[in-house]
């Protein structure tokens, strides 16, 4: 039957079928970009489990739930000479939770994000890298990452032949192995993203890194590199002959009374591995447990968790081009970098996490303040946003440290 325009209905029905179609390719292959796209990201920073394969890290057997002492923070910041109070920050910065230690008790904790909460396990990001960093620094205690000097071929025998046969565990650690290029996500065809595509995509990572050039003489530069962490990770794994989330599970996790699972999503290619530089997803009250850790040099009630000289490297020390200031093109200016976390430098050598959208873990040792932050940020990496995120927790450890 013929419509009233004389049309058949199913003469209109084909082309609406086929814009729907697509429309559902579009959607296809674009769901990447649309899932980190303000606000969908707040989901999706809190659901990796519903989008990748994952492991889980098992919470402690006896959780240790956290002394409170809730006060009201009164720290402000001056940015651009114009003073912000915290409520400006959280806005400001996409804050999705956001949680205070000071002297070993949660002072203030909220979680202004959509999906957000305090049993809720948010993606990590580069943070990751840091818990990847204690791993390691137990591992060398523990006798099964014999030395740093040792060569990461040692423990990774599959990047024999390539850029990566020189480089030592301690140049990856501190991400001066001198592979690859300038991490940039804006070029198509970059090392990252061709390394992404591999992890979503069921890829392979290996042949990815295998892939890459050397740029520069081991130990001489800075260059900041997920896939140095990810052969960190390797490393780790080749040492303990355990999965780093097994290791992660046995030699911290359990230790440290945490409340939550945590889990590291994997590659969707077969094997399946996860991430030492970016899957780790955990509740902020656990990320805040990994802080205060650092911020007792690796102690946690009594028990020598982590080595006290690992602690202390990993807040900074006397190398000239991982100093604060002289990171070049892939650092900033206020930052420094060692063995995985970004240094601060200053009298009170605060040091922190940091994952991509605005994750941080922000360790202040001389004022026993430990402050975590997650975000969905619009952008992976912005650098306005950073600068006025460290300003912000700064100011909120000084103010601590002076009441």
């Amino acid at each position: 039957m013929g419509s009233a325009s004389g049309m058949p209905r199913w003469g209109r029905t084909v082309p609406a079928l086929a814009g729907a179609a697509a429309g559902a390719v579009w959607l296809w292959r674009h769901q990447g970009d649309l899932m980190m796209r303000r606000p969908v990201n707040e989901w999706t920073f809190t659901h990796m489990h519903a989008l990748m394969p994952k492991t889980v890290v098992p919470r402690a057997a006896t959780p240790s739930p956290w002394p409170e002492r809730p006060e009201s923070i009164e720290a402000t910041y001056v940015l651009d000479r114009v003073e912000r109070t915290l409520a400006d920050l959280h806005a400001r910065t996409f804050t999705t939770s956001f949680l205070v230690l000071h002297r070993g008790a949660i002072v203030h904790e909220s979680y202004p994000g959509r999906c957000a909460g305090p049993g809720v396990r948010f993606q990590a990001f580069s943070l990751t890298k840091s818990v990847t960093s204690i791993l390691v620094g137990i591992a060398l205690a523990e006798g099964a990452i014999t030395s740093l000097r040792d060569p990461v071929v040692t423990y990774c025998p599959d990047l024999a032949g390539t850029a990566f046969e020189g480089p030592t565990v301690e140049q990856v650690s501190d991400m001066c192995s001198g592979v690859g290029a300038v991490e940039d996500w804006t070029v198509p065809d970059s090392a990252i993203n061709r390394f992404e595509r591999a992890v979503t995509g069921g890829g392979s990572i290996l042949d990815v890194i295998r892939s890459l050039p050397r740029m520069s003489p081991p130990g001489t530069a800075f260059n900041y590199s997920t896939i140095d962490t990810q052969v960190l990770g390797w490393v780790l794994e080749g040492a303990t002959g355990m999965p780093i989330a097994d290791y992660a599970a046995s030699r911290l996790w359990s230790r440290i009374g945490t409340e939550d699972d945590a889990y590291y999503f994997l590659t969707r290619a077969r094997p399946r591995t996860a991430l030492g530089g970016g899957s780790l997803n955990a509740s902020t009250r656990d990320l805040a447990r990994i802080g205060l850790l650092m911020a007792r040099d690796g102690e946690w009630a009594g028990e020598r968790i982590v080595p006290k000289e690992w602690v202390a490297r990993s807040r900074g020390r006397d190398v000239p081009h991982i100093a604060v200031g002289a990171l070049g093109p892939s650092g900033r200016p206020h930052y420094g970098y060692s063995s995985q976390w970004w240094t601060l430098g200053g009298a009170r050598r605060a040091f922190t996490g940091i994952g991509v959208f605005g994750q941080y873990l922000y360790v202040d040792p001389e004022a026993d303040v430990v402050i975590v932050k997650t975000s969905a940020w619009p952008t992976a990496d912005d650098e306005s946003l950073d600068r006025e995120t460290i300003t912000g927790l700064r100011a909120v450890a000084d103010h601590l440290h002076r009441g």
